[in-house]
């Protein structure tokens, strides 16, 4: 009878570790999130290979990550410039692969970073032992594990070596993919900001507004785009440039960050537009990709007293249009050849005036395409938009730009669209006389 006891015991126990290493495995390799997987290791470990656990993971800068689980299961995580040379066998942990076994140490080799949290102040006892088992990754050392336990036999038990060897493992290839897809991720974002719609300056005497929105669903980047260069040119005047180019998606967004920078470092230039053009072209016929082009249109302007002088070129893109006070919608008369597939182009340049209150607006062909309408195949077009603006006379250049923005894409519906952009340009109101030429503060 006791031998059959004891053979249900071990079945049982030997159940419990299983199902521990099925719950185990599901926790660590469920999440993506760095700060996660220390957390759930340190927590995971303190509930069955010790009573405390510390994760200790090296980052760039000789700096380290600590994720501690004390004796009452909670887990702290935090920065810290330590040695692991203090600590016996840290240091072959940490540089581990392939991995070697758990080392246990003395406790009074542990320096006090180790021990805090442990036992002694909340009433738990002294640690009795001290083990140090590395964390293998993925062809790298994912950190270490450092186990505190209240017992002074150095060891694991039968189960616990088994389940120790597996999940190091997991927990060293949970650790090192969440690592790789956050370091992926900082590249991303930082790649990324260098794409995104700039916010739009403070200009004196001028306010500029801007909305964009990407053709796919949950994309923040595409192939339209729109830069603000304030007092660009050698006159004193700013420059504004809204662009289209060919393709969507990344292929498109990286063109057009490579536009982006070339008009910017042409920007010296504002006061020409054709030279601009010709500039930008040479660069993209250099790339020797015939089925990359863009569409530009060009404004800069300076302030005249109360007015605005504006100049607007076009490179194969749809005109500017001219918002007057009394509802008045004009479109300017500027004409040019799109950029990037021709060597020799051509461009017209209009010159407008705007009174306080009057707004250019430019816009892409996302615009005016939008498909949708009742019966759902009907473009947006100019026309329509000629008269939606007619009744926007006097509008702030932001609540201008969401209206167009916000009556494509309404006329869209549900349905596929290209990128959309629009920028309004507005002479402002309340600008003294004599202000003409006045730059940014």
């Amino acid at each position: 009878m006791t031998e059959c006891r004891r053979t249900v015991e071990a079945l049982h126990a030997e159940r419990q570790w299983t199902t521990y290493m099925v719950e185990a495995s599901g926790e660590l390799l469920s999440s993506l999130n760095l700060d996660r997987c220390l957390e759930t290791t340190a927590r995971l470990a303190a509930r069955r290979l010790a009573d405390a656990a510390l994760v200790v993971l090296p980052m760039p800068g000789r700096k380290f990550v600590i994720a501690r689980c004390d004796a009452r299961g909670e887990v702290v995580r935090e920065s810290a410039a330590i040695d692991p040379r203090a600590v016996p066998g840290l240091d072959e942990a940490l540089r581990g692969f392939p991995p070697v076994p758990a080392r246990w140490i003395d406790p009074a080799d542990a320096p006090g970073w180790v021990l805090r949290d442990g036992f002694g102040e909340i009433g738990f006892g002294e640690i009795g032992s001290v083990a140090l088992a590395s964390l293998p990754g993925r062809g790298l050392p994912a950190g270490a594990l450092v186990l505190l336990r209240h017992e002074r036999r150095a060891g694991f038990s039968d189960n616990e070596a088994v389940f120790a060897q597996l999940f190091t493992a997991w927990a060293g290839a949970a650790i090192s993919v969440a690592r790789l897809y956050a370091e992926q991720a900082a590249i991303t974002e930082t790649l990324m900001a260098e794409l995104l719609p700039p916010p739009t300056p403070r200009l004196e005497g001028v306010e500029v507004a801007a909305r964009y929105r990407s053709a796919g669903a949950g994309e923040r980047i595409g192939g339209d785009f729109y830069d603000v260069h304030p007092v660009a040119g050698v006159g004193g005047e700013s420059l504004v440039v809204l662009g289209d180019v060919s393709g969507k998606g990344l292929e498109a967004a990286v063109l057009t960050g490579r536009i982006r920078n070339t008009l910017r470092a042409l920007s010296a230039l504002a006061d020409d537009h054709q030279r601009v053009l010709e500039l930008l072209n040479d660069v993209l016929i250099g790339d020797g990709v015939p089925t990359r082009f863009v569409t530009l249109v060009l404004a800069s302007f300076k302030r005249r007293d109360t007015r605005v002088e504006l100049r607007l070129t076009s490179a194969g893109h749809p005109p500017p249009l001219i918002l007057r006070n009394d509802g008045r919608v004009e479109t300017v008369r500027t004409v040019g050849t799109l950029i990037g597939l021709l060597e020799h182009i051509t461009s017209v340049t209009a010159g407008v005036e705007l009174e306080p209150g009057e707004t250019c607006l430019l816009y892409s062909d996302g615009i005016i395409e939008a498909r949708g309408g009742p019966l759902g195949d009907e473009f947006f077009g100019e026309e329509r938009l000629c008269e939606q603006l007619a009744q926007c006379a006097g509008m702030p250049p932001k609540a201008l730009a969401e209206r167009v923005e916000m009556l494509a894409s309404e006329w869209v519906g549900d349905g596929e669209h290209d990128d959309m952009a629009v920028v309004a340009i507005t002479a402002c109101r309340d600008v003294p006389p004599g202000a003409a030429g006045e730059r940014l503060p």
